[in-house]
């Protein structure tokens, strides 16, 4: 039953925001490095936000450090959604909730101050990758979800989080999905979604190594890790501004150049991290030796298919150069 009034409660928040962002223009209009190509309301992922909320007023404010640094990264990545801030302003933001995130999970002392310090880089650095990997309908909600899953298997076994803040997780996803999961996207997630679900699911994850001591689980994360590094790899190599709007992820390729659906895009993101996550839980092999594995044929794949397609990138660029 408190599930089901807070999925209610989740639609009706979500619809009610689509009238406040239509009211206030609240919208992402495509252009030229875009993968849509019709205005469409931005930030429909708070709703990943809305349901971190719920979870505490229903199920108590055990977490309440994170949620704290929850709130202040959402806040700040739905003004920059309605109006760009500098990404100094982003990042300051970030770290202070991230640092939030950790003193929830009770790892700060100064004796390991080096390790924290690194900690805290490659988790901020995590949320925004997850941030660049949201372009095309489908793929965040989706590809979360395929994140969720082996977690809620996992804490079945092992306890590691409370089981309920993975269930909401879930409706909230749920309820982003059936509004952004399709052809034609009613909403898109907006830096208030895709940063905030990153933080929600990196806490889980966290949670989930610091409780086995085993890292390999970062393997959750494989799918767009292996993507949004190898690409920024390759604009470091073309000596692009990274802080650029671009379409040169494998993802983008397949939507743009490819004329793949969205939404098959979106599905075999989802399907192959479900693939390799449950593959790591149930082969009868080192976690460690799986990892470095599926990391190594992510980076193969990701090669031979930028070396066979990323020419009709360039093709792409140019003709936009001679129309303007």
């Amino acid at each position: 039953m408190i599930y089901s009034i807070i999925f209610l409660l989740l639609i009706l928040l979500e619809l009610a925001y689509f009238r406040v962002a239509d009211k206030f223009n609240i919208i992402d209009k495509p252009n030229m490095r875009s993968s849509h190509t019709s205005i469409t309301l931005r930030g429909g992922g708070i709703v990943f936000l809305f349901g971190a909320w719920l979870y505490s007023a229903f199920f108590g404010l055990d977490y309440g450090w994170f949620l704290l640094g929850l709130t202040l990264v959402g806040l700040v990545s739905f003004i920059d959604d309605i109006h760009s801030l500098p990404d100094s302003a982003r990042l300051v933001v970030q770290f202070i909730a991230m640092f939030l995130m950790f003193y929830q999970f009770g790892i700060l002392n100064w004796q390991d101050w080096w390790m924290v310090l690194i900690a805290l880089v490659v988790c901020v650095g995590i949320i925004n990758a997850y941030n660049f990997m949201d372009g095309i309908n489908g793929i965040t909600g989706g590809y979360s979800l395929a994140v969720l899953a082996p977690m809620i298997y996992l804490n079945f076994k092992d306890g590691f989080i409370d089981m309920p803040y993975l269930y909401v997780t879930g409706l909230s996803l749920l309820v982003f999905c059936f509004f952004n999961f399709r052809k034609k996207a009613k909403c898109f997630a907006g830096d208030v979604g895709s940063i905030t679900i990153a933080f929600i699911l990196l806490f889980a994850l966290g949670k989930l190594i610091l409780q086995t001591g085993d890292f390999a689980y970062i393997i959750f994360l494989a799918v767009y890790g292996a993507d949004a590094i190898l690409t920024i790899c390759h604009r470091i190599q073309l000596h692009e501004n990274l802080g650029e709007a671009h379409r040169k992820h494998a993802y983008q390729l397949m939507a743009n150049e490819l004329k793949v659906p969205h939404v098959e895009v979106s599905l075999l993101y989802m399907v192959l991290q479900l693939a390799i996550s449950f593959g790591m839980l149930f082969c009868p092999i080192n976690h460690y030796i799986y990892l470095g594995l599926t990391i190594i044929v992510l980076l193969i794949a990701y090669l031979l298919f930028m070396k066979k397609n990323y020419h009709l990138h360039e093709a792409y660029l140019k003709s936009k150069q001679l129309q303007s």
